[in-house]
């Protein structure tokens, strides 16, 4: 019987989220002997053609091409899991969706008509079927070897969508909203970073999504007591997940920044 066959593929991103897979050491060297990865261009696997069981797609959509690119290889898989904040979301590049096109590009680009770019940058879920969403930024290495684990015996992966605020109860860790009035998003974003950033008395940016059952509207309005201007309370939401639904809805109600859907 032949093993599994797994791919990962590379879109609008940094590339931060493959590295979940290169940086799990002895993981990596076990899935290798479980499966037959077919494509993983970071990894020098190169086969954009074969039938594949599972596939992970890290990046966006914001080129012509890799909406081309993104049907071709969903048509070609039975599983198929965004990994990261762009793939679920559309990345912090997206916030170009609530820009003028034309403007930013020429701002950026000394000869922008030589740029072939759609005018937004959105979640691969707007182009096709995803079968299971893995968050953050990046998507934590544990997580994505938990789904491939329950994918390789036929279970449907276990993904977690309480609050980093449980976990940071869970762990012991200070309330920094509390304490510090710092601007935390844990009690809207979902956990899976093992709440890295309020662990050290930070505040949490958001990195995973929104969690379940969002409050973003009373989390903000806690911002603006604690004297953060409307235009800050909705930068906090308008940041590396600012195409998720619940913080689009927040930042637009804070700031009236105009979302432009495709």
């Amino acid at each position: 019987m032949r093993k599994p066959r797994l791919a990962v593929y590379k879109f609008t991103s940094c590339d931060g989220c493959q590295l979940a897979f290169l940086n799990s050491g002895e993981m990596l060297l076990t899935l290798a002997e479980l499966v037959d990865i077919t494509h993983f261009a970071e990894a020098g696997y190169i086969d954009t053609e074969s039938q594949v069981d599972i596939t992970f797609v890290e990046g966006s959509v914001s080129t012509p091409d890799e909406i081309k690119r993104i049907n071709h290889i969903r048509a070609r898989t039975r599983y198929l899991l965004t990994i990261g904040a762009c793939a679920t979301a559309g990345g912090i590049q997206a916030l170009r969706n609530a820009a003028q096109y034309d403007d930013w590009m020429a701002s950026v680009y000394a000869s922008p008509e030589m740029i072939q770019s759609l005018d937004t940058s959105t979640a691969i879920g707007n182009h096709v079927k995803v079968d299971w969403e893995l968050w953050g930024c990046p998507v934590n290495t544990e997580q994505v070897m938990s789904a491939i684990r329950s994918l390789l015996f036929d279970a449907k992966p276990n993904i977690k969508r309480d609050a980093v605020c449980m976990e940071c109860k869970r762990l012991g860790y200070v309330c920094v909203l509390v304490t510090k009035k710092e601007p935390c998003m844990g009690p809207v974003t979902q956990t899976g970073c093992g709440a890295l950033c309020p662990g050290v008395l930070r505040a949490c940016y958001a990195c995973y999504g929104p969690s379940e059952n969002p409050n973003a509207r009373s989390l903000g309005g806690s911002f603006q007591r604690a004297g953060l201007s409307k235009t800050d309370v909705a930068r906090r939401f308008m940041h590396i997940n600012n195409q998720a639904p619940a913080f689009q809805q927040a930042a637009g109600y804070f700031k009236g920044i105009k979302i432009v859907k495709k």
